[in-house]
């Protein structure tokens, strides 16, 4: 635009030789405020700011004819001046003062420009401290960048603010003071015209603009003025009647040399402010007016809105148009180019973000087609979650997770195909249903890096956890990758990764947003029983990355063992299973683990009746080898099935809690599934101890709810007749007579909503609630409200007998009566396994306790706990170890001798099993008494190694494992008996024939070691070099490698304990000693 007019017209004739600094300083001799007697120029009156002006130019002119050094500086200005296309002088004293200004800053650029011609800086020499290149002789300094603004800020103020209509930009007398006077100063009707004005001096600017170093002063401050100048005097409608002063003063082709300087100025500039600046001067919504002077200036014009409107959605449809907007609004509210001090509040501003997602998500008229649209700005959306400023980068993936909602909301097939499947890419082309090329399975290539696998987790994160919308387009695209995430998820519990808990908070959000019908497929899915499940590619593995991440691989070569390919596989499932179940122990509270666990239930009731139905008849002898082979293979199927939910039901039991439970309809569930499964199992005439101890709780967990333990409305009567059929069927078939009427006494109460209830009901369900807590008395008063805690009664445990006692946990220390202690000293005798394991617990922590009672009968209950060690059962025994261990803890001297005695017996006495259990509450005594044990060095140091010397191999272990413990914690006190274990150990060491007794001996050493650490030169120093020998025997000649191992670790203590004894380390402290 400026290289068509006379602002562009370069002198010819003239030498410059002046420099800048006479630019610049007839540039301040005209903003000097004169005689005026005022400090600034924006306190002044109307008459005292025009007499200014003119005293300023007059002082220049003057300065022009007297000094002979401006002469030359003179010829410039009149050159420039001569080539210039518009009127110098005015009865207007501000256009004549605005059009001085505009040739002295036209002199300005034009002496920069031929500095920088006549430059020719030589070549530098790179040993000397001038290496660095030279300055630019065009450069500004810091003082004359700010003559320079404010020289602008008077063009800007007296030549285009002024002549903009209302509504078109900023009011001038709305920005300062000053602004206002100067509105009423200005004389617009004088000429040239107004807009003949703002038409000069917009051209003298976008002239300037040019210059770069000038360019970047000018748009930083006034790219907005600038832009709407251009505006008004580009696209202003002309149409009037009368014809408006826009047509009567511009040319058709100056208008359109206007539209294009606007359209160039807005893409040499920085995107996000002129997003930020068409924005301001697209305005807002209307607001209310009162003042009718101004009301014109309330609104922009409609041809403004629409052309910013057009001019904003071509910046957005630009390369990286969608970060230029975002950055636009987000800095015009105030968060700064790099997230400034206001970051945290515009992020937390959702209106913002909100309104920016409405902008994204709208598709422009001047767009081919919505596709093609959103085909442009999606990837740049997705672009967006990944800035590496952490304040920016809030405020932007704030944008981006509304955007994404809104547009999967608004848009949802466009945002499946452009947003969630780039972002989902790396796990859909590792799918088992995705077609991987042979390239690509070479063993170890990376398929996915773990950069890519790391973002696609993080977005995912943000889009649906953060955001948390359950938009239905959003479910259905991750829901065929969710087996792969669990997948993930139990790979990173392997080791530490920083995607961990993502993949743990993904799957839980959707798992709870499922519609339940649909979490119970996907968790079916999770534990294998659904094999139609897409899960990871059978030639795809992960991989552990260097960084804490993940990557997928094509897996390795498979190794030809069988047996340890069948191990892999086993252990694998074995492990996502136990993972599933800690999933779910977070998914109680909203009911999908109690749904899951009742489905669970229900499968295992159908393979039952599968069985029943033989849907796999045999085939006979004349079959194909084909159909034995399909009849075999179903067969394995069937029972790794079979198995598959035995293993799910499993850990089920053992993870979930008695909150399993949160409704009555999942109450009843629970028991019409057990029902069910009890009627399958009477049709195989497989009657069990535990299938009926399991029924029999079923049936009175529900007389607890219908004895008033839960407050039962019609609703829920109307759940319980779900029972009818099946408690019918029970009373009609089951040979326990007391169960059959039971059964029919339940079905006429519900039937009767609790209106007729017999004696039998009420006593299954006094005896339900005793076998929740026989260590005391069941009050009569029940919580009525929580339906989780009194209608589950820990259902999953569902094979543990019907009375068997709980732990006491609510029975307050110091008030067990003799009845009680009675009953659990009974139960302890008991010949079911949850009966005798839960009264054991429950003595034991009455010992833990101190109870009084029970340690009036410390040698009953060491009797009954030394006869439990002996049971088979690992519930039991466990819970004997732990309540001989607690019992020694309080009386060590009177139970240790009777332990070690038995500890020390011979086979003829007792089992090695025995042996090995009591060395197990022997360690557990040593490690609660802590430094107490050195009272008891003697007894202990004597039992174990006469222990080293038995000739079972395992009673040799783990007496080694005892005596390690023990040294462990005497630290000097070992050292009288310090050499008869050494030689002990050495022998064992280097003679024993069994690889777990060697392995036992050397394991002692590292505990000493590691033990006695720095001590170990004091404690161990006549008897230190024998212990290295034998180590570095054991290096050199052992053939066992785990024995190795251990030897290696002890090398290591050793050498790690003489380095620091022989170079201590320095403290670099300094003592300070005050005198008395």
């Amino acid at each position: 635009m400026a290289a068509s007019g006379p602002a562009a017209a370069a002198p010819s004739g003239v030498l410059v030789t002046c420099g800048l600094e006479q630019v610049l300083e007839a540039l301040k001799l005209l903003l000097s405020p004169g005689g005026s007697g005022s400090s600034s120029l924006q306190n002044t009156e109307h008459d005292v700011l025009l007499q200014t002006l003119k005293s300023n130019l007059s002082a220049l002119e003057a300065k022009f004819l007297k000094d002979a050094q401006w002469k030359k500086l003179k010829a410039l200005r009149d050159e420039i001046a001569d080539k210039a296309e518009w009127p110098q002088s005015s009865e207007d004293i501000t256009w004549s003062f605005t059009s001085q200004t505009l040739l002295l800053l036209l002199c300005l650029k034009e002496i920069m420009t031929r500095l920088v011609a006549d430059f020719n800086p030589g070549k530098p020499n790179p040993r000397t401290p001038e290496a660095a290149p030279a300055l630019s002789p065009d450069t500004l300094s810091v003082s004359q960048q700010k003559t320079f603004q404010s020289v602008l800020q008077f063009v800007v103020t007296l030549g285009v603010c002024p002549y903009l209509i209302p509504g078109v930009g900023v009011p001038l007398r709305d920005r300062t003071e000053f602004g206002a006077v100067v509105q009423d100063v200005v004389c617009p009707e004088a000429a040239p015209h107004a807009t003949r004005r703002l038409y000069i001096c917009c051209r003298v600017l976008l002239d300037l603009a040019q210059h770069a170093s000038l360019g970047s002063l000018i748009f930083c401050r006034h790219f907005g003025d600038i832009a709407a100048g251009l505006c008004q005097l580009g696209f202003c409608p002309t149409k009037r009647k009368p014809p408006g002063p826009v047509e009567e003063v511009l040319t058709e082709e100056e208008r359109t040399l206007s539209r294009r300087a606007l359209r160039d100025i807005l893409d040499q500039v920085y995107q996000p402010l002129a997003v930020r600046e068409l924005l301001t001067l697209q305005g807002g919504p209307p607001q209310p007016c009162t003042d009718v002077k101004t009301q014109l200036r309330c609104r922009a014009p409609a041809w403004l809105r629409r052309l910013c409107g057009q001019l904003l959605s071509e910046r957005l449809m630009r390369p990286n148009g969608v970060q230029a907007v975002v950055r636009g609004i987000l800095e015009g509210a105030g968060a700064g180019a790099a997230g400034g001090s206001d970051a945290e509040a515009t992020a937390a501003d959702w209106r913002k973000c909100d309104l920016i997602a409405k902008i994204l998500a709208s598709c422009p008229q001047q767009s081919l087609s919505p596709e093609s649209y959103y085909k442009d700005i999606c990837p740049q959306i997705l672009d967006l979650f990944h800035l590496q400023d952490k304040l920016t980068a809030r405020q932007f993936q704030r944008v981006a997770t509304t955007t994404f909602v809104t547009l999967s909301r608004e848009r949802p097939e466009l945002a499946a195909k452009y947003l969630l499947q780039p972002m989902l890419a790396p796990l859909q082309r590792c799918l088992s249903t995705a077609e991987i090329p042979e390239s690509a399975m070479v063993p170890g290539t990376i398929l996915v890096t773990e950069e890519e696998l790391s973002r696609c987790v993080e977005d995912v994160f943000k889009v649906y956890v953060v955001a948390n919308e359950p938009v239905p387009v959003l479910l259905d695209s991750l829901l065929p990758l969710l087996r792969v995430f669990f997948s993930l998820y139990c790979f990173t519990q392997q080791s530490v990764s920083h995607i961990r808990s993502l993949c743990q908070e993904i799957l839980l959000w959707i798992l709870v947003k499922l519609e339940r019908k649909k979490a119970i497929a996907s968790l079916k899915g999770f534990s294998g029983l659904d094999k139609a499940v897409a899960t990871l590619h059978l030639q795809c593995q992960f991989r552990a990355a260097t960084h804490g991440g993940i990557m997928i691989t094509a897996k390795e070569a498979i190794s030809d063992d069988e047996d340890e390919a069948l191990y892999q596989k086993v252990s694998s499932e074995q492990s996502q299973v136990e993972h599933l179940g800690d999933l779910l122990l977070h998914c109680q509270q909203c009911g999908l683990a109690g749904d899951f666990f009742i489905f669970c239930l229900k499968e295992l009731s159908h393979l039952l009746e599968d069985r029943e139905a033989e849907f796999t008849p045999k085939p006979s002898c004349c079959a194909s080898l084909l159909e034995l082979e399909h009849h075999r293979t179903l067969l394995i199927e069937d029972q790794e099935r079979k198995l598959q939910v035995l293993q799910l039901l499993a850990v089920l039991c053992e993870k979930m809690s008695e909150q399993i439970f949160t409704h009555i309809t999942q109450v009843v569930d629970f028991v019409a599934a057990t029902l069910q499964r009890a009627c399958a199992g009477l049709a195989h005439e497989a009657e069990s101890v535990v299938g009926s101890q399991t029924l029999s709780m079923s049936m009175g967990l529900v007389a607890v709810m219908l004895g008033g333990a839960v407050q039962l409305k019609s609703s829920d009567f109307a759940v319980l007749k779900q029972l009818l059929p099946l408690l019918e069927r029970v009373s009609n078939t089951y040979p326990d007579p007391v169960i059959q009427e039971l059964a029919a006494d339940l079905r006429i109460t519900i039937s009767t909503h609790g209106a007729f209830s017999t004696d039998a009901v009420s006593t299954a369900a006094q005896s339900t609630l005793n076998q929740k807590d026989p260590g005391q008395k069941i009050e009569e008063q029940q919580q009525t409200s929580d339906i989780s805690t009194e209608g589950a009664q820990k259902p999953p445990r569902t094979g543990q007998g019907s009375s068997g006692p709980c732990t006491a946990t609510s029975q307050p220390p110091g008030n067990i009566t003799t009845q009680q202690f009675r009953e659990v000293l009974l139960s302890a005798c008991d010949p079911q396994v949850p009966t005798r394991a839960a009264a054991l617990r429950t003595l034991a922590r009455w010992v833990e306790q101190r109870e009084a009672r029970a340690l009036e009968e410390q040698r009953k209950l060491l009797q009954i706990f030394l006869e439990n060690l002996e049971h088979e059962d690992s519930f039991v025994y466990l819970s004997a170890i732990q309540g001989v261990a607690l019992l020694s803890d309080v009386y060590p001297e009177e139970i240790l001798v009777d332990l070690l005695a038995k500890y020390d017996s011979g086979e003829d006495k007792h089992t090695p099993e025995t042996r090995m259990k009591v060395g197990e509450v022997l360690m557990r005594v040593v490690r609660a008494l802590g430094d107490m044990v050195s009272k008891y060095r003697e007894p202990l140091i004597h039992t174990f190694l006469r222990g080293v010397r038995d000739p079972d191999a395992a009673h040799r272990a783990s007496s080694l494992a005892n005596l390690g413990e023990l040294c462990q914690r005497l630290h000097f006190l070992l050292g009288p008996v310090v050499h008869e274990v050494t030689a002990c150990l050495i022998a064992v060491a280097k003679t024993d024939n069994d690889v777990q007794v060697r392995r036992a001996a050397v394991h002692v050493v590292v505990l000493l070691l590691r033990g006695l650490s720095q001590k170990a030169t004091e404690v161990l120093s006549e008897v230190l070099k024998d212990l290295y020998h034998l180590l570095k025997h054991v290096v050199r000649l052992e053939p066992d490698d785990v024995a190795k191992l251990h030897a290696q670790l002890a090398l290591e203590e050793l050498d790690e304990i003489m380095r620091n004894f022989l170079f201590p380390p320095q403290k670099l402290e300094k003592k300070i000693v005050v005198l008395p």
